[in-house]
């Protein structure tokens, strides 16, 4: 079959690699749609995966073609978005029900073969099945969306919160779409790309500018959510929260990523820092949450693009072009 190979650091092709075949709880989806994220990226430049080669792609959804021979819940033909995450289930950390943090960390996409290929080995457990009316290249954003909706696991947003965002790529939009849906009383972005923020403006934020000075906040914001993994918005963000208010480290930031805090500050005026990993027990509330709509798939992917262009979408998603960007085998 054909797949996108990140092959070795910064080289990305695309070729033929075997076709996989199910094992007993496992199935094969014959991908319609995957998405391309900043964790791809990182995958490029050879960090996350532990070993090159390895076939991107953990934000699909597709079609079960064939299935193990202890699969019941699932039927030949059935369409489904797949839960990327590989956990343990040994270590402390599942045990403890932090499968996220697993200490044997794995990933569909990551750490084993993807959904960046024509077909993609996915155990049945990961496998939510779709509805009628939900379009199944378009549920490769429910992967996205559940890691957005464990970052407000994290938050426990209280009501009438004030918050700030900084980037308004596809996490960051996503973010505002959840802040506005848990009560928030304004929902604030802040980026220095103009067309990413008109896609904010038409989603409805409350305001939003190249940068926090622009806005009008002295006191600052009760939540502040770093969706772009930048060391400049990152150290901007954390100067930006409220008293007693909280900031959440939601964009991946490379390893080498440094910023500088003020101890004090954090102590006097009670400010939580804090960070939100993947997704965790969340994937299943986002299905829902995507098949009610609170996404809008044709404001969220601005580009699909055929599984022949994997190198050069993923250079345009590194180059901030579009939005979601999603490659059709």
């Amino acid at each position: 079959m054909k797949a996108a190979i990140v092959e070795s650091v910064g080289k990305v092709v695309v070729g033929e690699v075997p076709d996989p075949a199910p094992g007993p709880r496992e199935v094969v989806v014959e991908v319609a749609a995957c998405g391309l994220c900043g964790t791809d990226l990182h995958i490029r430049q050879g960090e996350f995966a532990p070993t090159l080669p390895v076939v991107p792609g953990h934000e699909f959804a597709g079609t079960v073609v064939a299935r193990g021979r202890e699969v019941t819940g699932l039927a030949l033909g059935d369409r489904v978005a797949v839960d990327p995450s590989l956990h343990c289930h040994e270590c402390r950390q599942c045990r403890a029900g932090r499968g996220n943090l697993c200490e044997r960390w794995a990933a569909i996409g990551v750490t084993t073969a993807g959904g960046a290929a024509q077909y993609a080995l996915a155990p049945a457990a990961n496998c939510v099945r779709l509805p009628e009316h939900v379009r199944t290249q378009d549920a490769a954003l429910i992967e996205p969306l559940s890691c957005a909706v464990r970052g407000y696991d994290v938050l426990r947003s209280r009501l009438g919160a004030h918050v700030l965002i900084y980037g308004s790529g596809t996490m960051g939009l996503m973010m505002l779409e959840l802040a506005k849906r848990t009560g928030a009383a304004s929902v604030d972005v802040v980026d220095l790309n103009p067309g990413r923020l008109a896609t904010a403006a038409r989603l409805g934020v409350s305001a939003s500018a190249a940068g926090a000075d622009e806005l009008d906040r002295p006191e600052g914001w009760d939540v502040v959510i770093d969706a772009t993994g930048n060391a400049a918005a990152i150290q901007d963000g954390l100067d930006r929260v409220a008293k007693a208010g909280t900031f959440l480290q939601f964009g991946v930031a490379d390893y080498a990523t440094r910023v500088t805090i003020d101890p004090y500050r954090i102590y006097n005026q009670e400010i939580t820092i804090t960070g939100s990993m993947a997704v965790l027990h969340s994937y299943e509330r986002a299905a829902e949450l995507f098949a009610s709509g609170v996404l809008d798939p044709e404001v969220f992917i601005s580009d699909r693009l055929p599984l022949e262009d994997y190198p050069r979408a993923l250079d345009q998603f590194a180059a901030g072009l579009g939005r979601k960007i999603v490659v059709v085998p």
